[in-house]
Protein backbone atom coordinates (compact mmCIF):
# COMPACT_ATOMS: atom_id res chain seq x y z
CA UNK A 1 0.00 0.00 0.00
CA UNK A 2 1.39 3.42 -0.98
CA UNK A 3 0.42 5.83 1.77
CA UNK A 4 2.26 8.77 0.13
CA UNK A 5 3.46 9.82 3.59
CA UNK A 6 -0.02 9.95 5.11
CA UNK A 7 0.96 7.45 7.80
CA UNK A 8 4.18 7.79 9.78
CA UNK A 9 5.90 4.87 11.41
CA UNK A 10 6.52 5.21 15.14
CA UNK A 11 9.04 2.71 16.47
CA UNK A 12 9.32 2.27 20.23
CA UNK A 13 12.92 1.16 20.81
CA UNK A 14 13.87 2.60 24.20
CA UNK A 15 13.92 -0.56 26.33
CA UNK A 16 16.99 -1.36 28.41
CA UNK A 17 16.54 -5.13 28.42
CA UNK A 18 16.52 -5.44 32.21
CA UNK A 19 15.62 -9.13 32.05
CA UNK A 20 18.29 -9.61 29.38
CA UNK A 21 21.02 -8.52 31.76
CA UNK A 22 20.83 -4.88 30.72
CA UNK A 23 21.30 -5.41 26.97
CA UNK A 24 19.40 -2.63 25.16
CA UNK A 25 16.93 -4.28 22.81
CA UNK A 26 17.65 -1.88 19.95
CA UNK A 27 21.24 -3.15 19.82
CA UNK A 28 20.51 -6.88 19.79
CA UNK A 29 22.10 -8.44 16.68
CA UNK A 30 19.71 -9.51 13.94
CA UNK A 31 20.93 -10.79 10.58
CA UNK A 32 24.21 -8.97 10.97
CA UNK A 33 22.76 -5.61 12.02
CA UNK A 34 21.27 -4.01 15.15
CA UNK A 35 17.66 -5.07 15.63
CA UNK A 36 16.47 -1.47 15.40
CA UNK A 37 17.52 -1.35 11.72
CA UNK A 38 15.33 -4.34 10.94
CA UNK A 39 12.36 -2.77 12.74
CA UNK A 40 12.73 0.48 10.79
CA UNK A 41 12.90 -1.44 7.51
CA UNK A 42 9.71 -3.34 8.40
CA UNK A 43 7.79 -0.09 8.86
CA UNK A 44 9.10 1.36 5.61
CA UNK A 45 8.57 -1.80 3.56
CA UNK A 46 5.05 -2.09 4.96
CA UNK A 47 4.09 1.32 3.57
CA UNK A 48 4.84 3.93 6.25
CA UNK A 49 6.17 7.31 5.21
CA UNK A 50 8.48 9.05 7.68
CA UNK A 51 9.70 6.94 10.60
CA UNK A 52 10.22 8.35 14.10
CA UNK A 53 12.35 6.16 16.37
CA UNK A 54 12.10 6.59 20.14
CA UNK A 55 15.35 5.70 21.91
CA UNK A 56 16.14 5.59 25.61
CA UNK A 57 18.63 3.08 27.01
CA UNK A 58 22.12 3.57 25.53
CA UNK A 59 20.68 6.05 23.02
CA UNK A 60 24.13 7.37 22.06
CA UNK A 61 25.38 3.84 21.41
CA UNK A 62 22.34 3.04 19.27
CA UNK A 63 22.79 6.18 17.17
CA UNK A 64 26.47 5.36 16.68
CA UNK A 65 25.96 1.68 15.83
CA UNK A 66 22.75 1.65 13.77
CA UNK A 67 21.94 3.15 10.39
CA UNK A 68 18.97 5.35 11.15
CA UNK A 69 19.40 7.61 8.15
CA UNK A 70 16.17 9.25 7.11
CA UNK A 71 14.60 8.64 10.53
CA UNK A 72 13.63 11.21 13.12
CA UNK A 73 15.39 10.13 16.31
CA UNK A 74 13.46 10.94 19.49
CA UNK A 75 15.33 10.63 22.78
CA UNK A 76 13.19 9.77 25.77
CA UNK A 77 15.00 10.63 29.01
CA UNK A 78 12.15 9.02 30.98
CA UNK A 79 12.34 5.65 29.24
CA UNK A 80 12.72 3.77 32.53
CA UNK A 81 9.12 4.71 33.38
CA UNK A 82 7.93 2.27 30.72
CA UNK A 83 6.42 2.14 27.26
CA UNK A 84 3.86 4.82 28.06
CA UNK A 85 6.54 7.52 28.32
CA UNK A 86 8.05 6.48 24.99
CA UNK A 87 4.66 6.54 23.30
CA UNK A 88 4.01 10.04 24.63
CA UNK A 89 7.43 11.22 23.42
CA UNK A 90 6.90 9.72 19.99
CA UNK A 91 3.43 11.18 19.52
CA UNK A 92 4.70 14.60 20.61
CA UNK A 93 7.43 14.37 17.98
CA UNK A 94 4.91 13.46 15.29
CA UNK A 95 2.56 16.26 16.31
CA UNK A 96 5.42 18.77 16.04
CA UNK A 97 6.34 17.62 12.53
CA UNK A 98 5.37 19.94 9.73
CA UNK A 99 3.05 18.95 8.29
CA UNK A 100 2.00 16.33 10.82
CA UNK A 101 1.03 12.96 9.32
CA UNK A 102 -2.60 11.91 9.35
CA UNK A 103 -1.91 8.83 11.47
CA UNK A 104 0.83 6.90 13.23
CA UNK A 105 1.57 3.18 12.83
CA UNK A 106 3.21 1.99 16.05
CA UNK A 107 5.66 -0.89 16.11
CA UNK A 108 7.86 -2.43 18.81
CA UNK A 109 11.57 -3.08 18.32
CA UNK A 110 11.53 -6.42 20.15
CA UNK A 111 9.09 -8.26 17.86
CA UNK A 112 11.20 -9.48 14.92
CA UNK A 113 8.46 -11.88 13.84
CA UNK A 114 6.08 -9.01 13.02
CA UNK A 115 7.02 -8.11 9.48
CA UNK A 116 6.11 -5.77 6.68
CA UNK A 117 3.12 -7.91 5.66
CA UNK A 118 1.40 -7.23 9.00
CA UNK A 119 2.16 -3.51 8.72
CA UNK A 120 0.71 -3.39 5.21
CA UNK A 121 -2.41 -5.30 6.26
CA UNK A 122 -3.16 -2.94 9.16
CA UNK A 123 -2.59 0.09 6.94
CA UNK A 124 -4.93 -1.29 4.29
CA UNK A 125 -7.65 -1.98 6.83
CA UNK A 126 -7.47 1.56 8.23
CA UNK A 127 -8.43 3.09 4.89
CA UNK A 128 -7.10 6.39 3.60
CA UNK A 129 -7.83 10.04 3.05
CA UNK A 130 -9.74 12.00 5.67
CA UNK A 131 -10.76 8.82 7.51
CA UNK A 132 -7.18 8.26 8.62
CA UNK A 133 -7.24 11.20 11.01
CA UNK A 134 -9.71 9.45 13.31
CA UNK A 135 -8.80 5.85 12.50
CA UNK A 136 -8.05 3.13 15.04
CA UNK A 137 -6.75 -0.25 13.89
CA UNK A 138 -4.77 -3.01 15.55
CA UNK A 139 -3.29 -6.32 14.53
CA UNK A 140 -4.61 -9.39 16.29
CA UNK A 141 -3.00 -12.81 16.42
CA UNK A 142 -5.47 -15.66 16.77
CA UNK A 143 -7.89 -13.11 18.17
CA UNK A 144 -5.49 -11.53 20.67
CA UNK A 145 -4.69 -7.87 20.09
CA UNK A 146 -1.06 -6.87 19.52
CA UNK A 147 1.11 -4.68 17.30
CA UNK A 148 1.28 -2.89 14.97
CA UNK A 149 -1.37 -0.41 16.05
CA UNK A 150 -2.56 2.50 13.90
CA UNK A 151 -3.81 5.67 15.60
CA UNK A 152 -5.24 8.64 13.74
CA UNK A 153 -3.84 12.07 14.55
CA UNK A 154 -7.11 13.30 16.08
CA UNK A 155 -6.68 10.66 18.78
CA UNK A 156 -3.05 11.27 19.73
CA UNK A 157 -3.83 13.62 22.63
CA UNK A 158 -6.27 11.13 24.12
CA UNK A 159 -3.82 8.25 23.74
CA UNK A 160 -0.99 10.27 25.29
CA UNK A 161 -3.20 11.24 28.20
CA UNK A 162 -3.92 7.61 29.06
CA UNK A 163 -0.45 6.18 28.39
CA UNK A 164 1.26 5.29 31.64
CA UNK A 165 3.74 2.69 32.81
CA UNK A 166 4.02 -0.18 30.36
CA UNK A 167 0.43 0.10 29.14
CA UNK A 168 1.09 2.19 26.07
CA UNK A 169 -2.17 2.63 24.15
CA UNK A 170 -3.84 -0.36 25.81
CA UNK A 171 -6.21 1.63 28.05
CA UNK A 172 -7.32 3.91 25.20
CA UNK A 173 -7.95 1.00 22.85
CA UNK A 174 -9.98 -0.79 25.51
CA UNK A 175 -12.12 2.30 26.06
CA UNK A 176 -12.67 2.65 22.30
CA UNK A 177 -12.99 -1.01 21.43
CA UNK A 178 -16.15 -0.48 19.38
CA UNK A 179 -14.30 1.95 17.10
CA UNK A 180 -11.19 -0.17 16.65
CA UNK A 181 -10.72 -2.19 13.47
CA UNK A 182 -9.15 -5.52 14.39
CA UNK A 183 -6.96 -7.05 11.70
CA UNK A 184 -6.11 -10.74 11.96
CA UNK A 185 -2.41 -11.25 11.26
CA UNK A 186 -1.80 -14.63 12.85
CA UNK A 187 -1.20 -16.20 9.44
CA UNK A 188 1.59 -13.79 8.54
CA UNK A 189 3.27 -12.77 11.78
CA UNK A 190 4.51 -13.91 15.16
CA UNK A 191 3.95 -11.36 17.97
CA UNK A 192 6.38 -12.98 20.42
CA UNK A 193 8.64 -10.37 21.99
CA UNK A 194 12.14 -10.60 23.36
CA UNK A 195 12.16 -10.20 27.14
CA UNK A 196 14.34 -12.99 28.56
CA UNK A 197 17.49 -14.86 27.48
CA UNK A 198 15.30 -17.75 26.31
CA UNK A 199 13.59 -15.38 23.89
CA UNK A 200 16.86 -14.67 22.07
CA UNK A 201 16.00 -17.65 19.84
CA UNK A 202 13.71 -15.21 18.02
CA UNK A 203 16.83 -13.54 16.64
CA UNK A 204 17.68 -16.54 14.49
CA UNK A 205 17.68 -15.86 10.73
CA UNK A 206 14.17 -15.69 9.30
CA UNK A 207 14.75 -18.70 7.05
CA UNK A 208 15.41 -20.83 10.14
CA UNK A 209 12.07 -19.98 11.73
CA UNK A 210 8.80 -21.70 10.77
CA UNK A 211 6.28 -19.58 8.96
CA UNK A 212 3.32 -18.68 11.22
CA UNK A 213 0.18 -20.26 9.85
CA UNK A 214 2.17 -22.00 7.14
CA UNK A 215 0.80 -19.96 4.27
CA UNK A 216 1.01 -16.83 2.20
CA UNK A 217 -0.79 -13.62 3.21
CA UNK A 218 -4.49 -13.59 2.46
CA UNK A 219 -6.65 -10.61 1.71
CA UNK A 220 -6.83 -8.17 4.63
CA UNK A 221 -9.26 -9.47 7.22
CA UNK A 222 -10.75 -6.68 9.29
CA UNK A 223 -13.44 -6.78 11.91
CA UNK A 224 -14.76 -4.35 14.48
CA UNK A 225 -15.61 -4.90 18.07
Amino acid sequence: MDTKGEVAGLLLAAGGGRRLGGRPKALLPYEGHPLVEHAVRVLRDGGCGPVHVVLGAAADEVVAAADLSGCVVVRNPRWEEGMGSSLRAGLASLAAAGPAPAAALIGLVDQPGVGAAAVARVLAAAGGGEALVSALAAAVYDGRRGHPVLIGGARWAGVAGSAAGDRGARAYLREHAEQTVLVECGDIGDPADIDTPADLRLLRPAEDRPEPGGGAPSAPGATKR
